[in-house]
């Protein structure tokens, strides 16, 4: 079972609902800001520092800002930019909580981090733009034109900063295990999706130095009778949910009945 769970989210999606309710049940901690608090307190840098460095891109001017004002304190002396000094505080706190147990954690490249841990389910949830529109406007109590502009600016942030620090592309399949529309089920729905799926999937290795899964032949899954429930993996095709990993699913997990 595959118990540390990383959710990258496009803006209004329910990305972070979702992870909030996926942790509640399977009784496992939930890190969004905290991750931010707990990296700080690792780091000894102000958590201040960290929201303002928070899933943004890279930006110059505040950097170059920020390191002069670093560099003036007392006991300063590092080469690092303060920047990276957050993103590798992250980074390291990141790896630091999964060390501890199952987890799910929302964003700041996680995923990426976590790349070669065997016990690790990285998934992308993402939603049509009215749907995401309608639940940001309802949200925040803004017109819908603003709430547009917000998930379109907020969108380009996560992606500069996923981009840049992971050297993958955001939101693409290929840099998931699974990508989902959190529409297409409901936030309810995604939710017993993703704990099913934790309980049938069974950890693989992975290789060192990047995101490597096995071929077809190698994926490992419970066996389903020919009474028996379906693998929630079939879910994943039948309810059309975008994966780099369906055609390796279709071929490898037993499929009971035919589509009509």
């Amino acid at each position: 079972m595959k118990t540390i769970i990383t959710i990258g989210r496009q803006f209004g999606s329910g990305g972070k609902e979702v992870g909030i309710r996926v942790a509640k049940e399977l009784g496992i901690p939930f890190y969004d800001k905290e991750l931010l608090r707990a990296a700080a307190e690792k780091s000894g840098l102000c958590e201040k520092i960290f929201e303002n460095f928070d899933e943004r891109p890279k930006s110059l001017l505040y950097s170059i800002a920020m390191d002069s004002y670093m560099f003036s304190l007392p006991g300063a002396g590092t080469s690092d930019s303060l920047e990276q000094q957050v993103y590798l505080a992250t980074f390291d706190t990141i790896r630091h909580i999964a060390e501890q147990g199952p987890c799910v954690i929302i964003g700041r490249c996680a995923d990426y981090a976590l790349a070669d841990n065997p016990n690790h389910l990285s998934i992308f949830i993402h939603a049509p733009m009215d749907v995401r529109i309608q639940r940001v406007a309802k949200r925040q109590n803004i017109t819908p034109e603003k709430a547009r502009s917000l998930i379109i600016k907020t969108d380009k942030r996560r992606a500069s900063y996923y981009e840049y620090y992971s050297s993958q592309k955001w939101g693409a399949v290929e840099s998931y295990d699974f990508c989902m529309d959190s529409s297409y089920l409901g936030l309810g729905g995604t939710v017993e999706l993703i704990r099913a799926m934790v309980e049938c999937i069974r950890p693989e290795p992975k290789k060192t130095g990047g995101r490597s899964h096995p071929p077809c032949g190698e994926v490992t899954a419970y066996p389903t009778e020919q009474n028996e429930e379906p693998c929630i993996a079939w879910l994943l095709i039948l309810f059309n949910f975008h994966s780099k990993r369906s055609a390796a699913a279709a071929a490898c997990f037993p499929y009971p009945w035919k589509r009509g």
